[in-house]
């Protein structure tokens, strides 16, 4: 049997949609509870930060030491967009219209992060990109119309709102991969300056959004948003690890990433039934849309399953 890549970065692109396909859910639940996206947001990086530096420490003598000015931009651009921006607007859109929509909407991310592949990077790009497009689409649509999502309603232009998170993931995937394909740094290094990144830029709206927004919000929602950065930062992990093997093209890697939703659908049903609807609608927008991601990739093992060998 061919893969599109050795199992290990497939296991590695895996990990991360398991992971986040559980954290929307928690995080709609603190979020529910008295809990705001930037409250969200800066708990999260500010733990995953912690995470990051500590093994820094332990494991490698020398952190950027061999790190250039150029390589350590590109790492940080991607932090303050792709991890800064990007988590305000997921958790907001998860406050709007609720994990299990909010999820799947991001993941329309591989449409955004192909396109800049293929212009930045070089990647190619295959035939069933346009039918992807259109499957992604659809599912967009049905989504909109589902009548699921947060029991407290919310309108097609709140679709927006994650809809510009998943645009902010895809160009801070694209950057990453660009740094890491100039081998200077190790997956630890890379993460650890994109989420430092993300805690200045976080840091510095904080002060002009001001700090109620996040302090003094139940204690709760604190320990909450920290279990979701302890997760976050196992699956950042093995996403820039995965991102940084020869083999782990995004084409490869996004589409594993973005089946997250499909998780959500499972873990809201289960632990959300007060607070939201998983209609048909959404399973199978959430469905049309992580197909279409993986389609829109035109990776092989996405496309077509497993091609067997004689």
């Amino acid at each position: 049997m061919d893969l599109s890549a050795p199992p290990t970065v497939l296991l590695l692109a895996f990990l991360p949609a398991i992971m986040w396909g559980f954290t929307p859910v928690i995080e709609k639940r603190a979020l529910s509870g008295g809990g705001t996206p930037l409250q969200a947001a800066v708990t999260v990086v500010v733990v995953d930060s912690t995470v990051y530096l500590v093994a820094l420490a332990l494991f490698q003598p020398d952190p950027f030491g061999d790190l250039t000015l150029g390589t350590l931009a590109i790492f940080a651009a991607a932090g303050a967009v792709g991890t800064a921006l990007g988590r305000l607007a997921i958790f907001a859109g998860n406050a709007r219209v609720g994990a299990s929509i909010s999820s799947a909407v991001v993941s329309a991310r591989p449409l955004f992060a192909t396109t800049l592949a293929v212009g930045f990077l070089g990647e190619p790009l295959t035939l069933p990109t346009g039918v992807g497009i259109v499957v992604l689409v659809v599912g967009l649509g049905v989504l909109s119309v589902a009548k699921g999502g947060d029991l407290g309603g919310w309108s097609r232009r709140d679709l927006l709102v994650p809809l510009a998170a998943a645009g902010f993931f895809a160009v801070g995937n694209v950057a990453r991969r660009w740094g890491l394909s100039a081998a200077e740094a190790t997956p630890l290094e890379a993460v650890a300056v994109n989420e430092l990144a993300a805690f200045v830029t976080l840091g510095a709206y904080v002060a002009v959004a001001g700090r109620d927004r996040v302090l003094g919000r139940p204690r709760k929602s604190y320990l909450v948003f920290a279990a979701s950065g302890l997760i976050t930062a196992v699956a950042l992990l093995s996403m820039f690890t995965a991102l940084s093997h020869p083999a782990g093209r995004i084409a490869v890697v996004d589409p594993l990433v973005a089946t997250a939703p499909l998780f959500t659908v499972v873990f809201s049903w289960w632990l959300l039934g007060d607070l939201e609807r998983v209609t048909r609608g959404v399973v199978v927008g959430a469905l049309l849309v992580v197909a279409g991601a993986a389609l829109v990739t035109g990776g092989p093992a996405l496309v077509a399953g497993l091609s067997i060998t004689p």
